[in-house]
């Protein structure tokens, strides 16, 4: 084994003198991170003294400072990024469902981000299955003019492989298909209800869309089958331009100061909780990343940008500012890698986008492993979409983060939803995402050369068609290529 890892490290211009540095290093960070993390606490204080950390609104500011202040507070070179967008806050719906006009009653719903600003939809409701092309299709046109009844992940009993998009994804379909309004069935039981965003492009979408619990939705589906169901969507919402900051810390490399690794995770969270899960326990950890760097003293030879990305809920809106002032100033192709904290808890390895770091990893892993055996050094080479990693990718750039962690306490089924509370938080696993994910930013920050380099098109396109985000993409419009 020995023998194996030298030779792996030798392969990678990886001395083992340098190895050994490394190690060292890795022991500090954990000493460190065990010893006095500020994460768990100062995402507890957050959660109770700011709660939602919403785009646009007072509370999104709020948590802005909090992590501006916090950070500079640790001796961080840190600065805002402001960005203006559109933005949008739910204000009223109801939706009310029965067999006649005369008959609706009151369902428990709530309205999906980017759904207009009034609407009030009334019409039959349609069983489209999983919402995918091959449904609507099977339907002859039967959707025109009517509420698409859509289930949020991939039903019971579909075929073997059936695809599963992103809730924004099957609502641009069922609008394509002539849909006056969705009504999306949550997965998780006990009435728990799910926001998000309806839209791909981050716009106002044109009819309403709403999700509903599992049990009135799978009800639904049942009557269904016997008699027609007929539906009244009413809402208002808020949409109009804000002012939203990034906040970036920087940490300039010694001898390759214009290569940068961008170690980012999404702030915001929307309103129905205080996000603590979606995605606090992924920002406080970059935030505590930098601390760590700062209290050690660390030195990288590239420059390591630790970013709080305001706005991924609504669209990925922080992090496409972000690259579009990378591109704006140049700065673009400095860019070597990004590693995305988006609900990463209690990592046992580590992912990317490109297979061929696998040694690198592997080898930075197998030093963890040393230090705590509760590392199980794994690794994933694969691509989605929908958090700020994408913006990156769709640029060439690698990307990657932790992997093979589970939520704390059971809690993923309270993504999004109005359960989504501190309590949910496990403190040493808060502190093991830190750890070990700094370990990995000190490591891509420092090692001689990193064996991938930014995509051009052609390679791009064929990386994303071989990761069959084709469809999603031109759902998004953030396909390129054409058709």
């Amino acid at each position: 084994m020995k023998n194996f890892l030298l030779a792996t490290f030798i392969c990678c211009g990886l001395s083992a003198a340098a190895q050994d540095q490394f190690g060292e290093v890795f022991k500090q960070i954990n000493g460190e991170v065990q010893s006095n993390s500020k994460a768990y606490p100062t995402l507890k204080e957050a959660s109770a003294t700011i709660g939602h950390r919403l785009t646009g609104s007072e509370n999104g500011a709020k948590a802005e400072e909090y992590a501006f202040n916090l950070l500079k507070s640790y001796g961080c070179d840190v600065k805002y990024q402001p960005f203006e967008v559109d933005s949008w806050e739910r204000r009223t719906v109801s939706v009310m469902i029965g067999d006649s006009p005369i008959s609706l009653a009151e369902v428990k719903a709530v309205t999906l981000a980017h759904s207009p600003v009034l609407a009030n939809a009334n019409a039959q409701i349609i069983d489209v299955g999983n919402g995918l092309e091959s449904d609507y299709q099977t339907l002859a046109g039967k959707v025109k003019g009517k509420i698409a009844l859509i289930y949020l992940g991939v039903l019971p009993g579909s075929p073997q492989g059936t695809a599963s998009l992103h809730r924004s994804e099957k609502t641009a379909i069922a609008t394509k298909y002539g849909a006056v309004g969705v009504i999306i069935v949550n997965t998780v039981k006990n009435g728990v209800l799910l926001t998000g965003t309806a839209s791909v492009t981050g716009k106002l979408i044109p009819i309403p869309a709403v999700c509903i619990g599992l049990e009135d939705g799978m009800a639904l589906k049942e009557k269904l089958k016997s008699k027609t169901q007929m539906a009244a969507i009413m809402m208002t919402n808020f949409s109009g331009p804000i002012k939203a900051r990034n906040i970036v810390a920087t940490f300039k490399g010694t001898q390759f100061p214009d290569e940068k690794i961008v170690v980012g995770g999404h702030l915001d969270s929307w309103d129905l909780a205080t996000g603590a899960i979606d995605n606090g326990i992924g920002s406080f950890s970059v935030i505590d990343m930098a601390r760590t760097f700062a209290k050690l003293k660390l030195n990288t030879k590239r420059t390591i940008e630790f970013v709080l990305f305001m706005g991924e809920e609504q669209g990925l809106l922080g992090s496409k500012a972000y690259i579009a002032s990378a591109k704006n100033d140049g700065s673009i192709n400095q860019i070597s890698y990004m590693l995305n904290y988006d609900m990463t808890n209690d990592p046992k390895g580590f992912s990317t986008t490109r297979k061929e770091m696998e040694p690198l990893l592997r080898g930075w892993g197998a030093d963890i492993v040393k230090i705590d055996t509760a590392f199980k050094n794994t690794f994933s080479a694969s691509a989605s979409l929908h958090s700020d990693h994408q913006p990156f990718m769709l640029e060439g750039i690698t990307t990657g983060g932790g992997f093979g962690g589970k939520l704390p306490n059971n809690s993923g089924p309270f993504y999004h939803s109005d359960g989504d509370l501190f309590a949910l938080v496990n403190e040493q696993e808060l502190k093991n995402t830190v750890r070990f994910s700094a370990m990995l930013a000190y490591a891509l920050g420092n090692t001689p050369t990193i064996p991938v380099k930014k995509q051009n098109d052609a390679d791009l396109k064929a990386f994303l068609e071989s990761q069959k985000l084709k469809e999603p993409l031109q759902l998004q419009g953030e396909w390129k290529w054409g058709n």
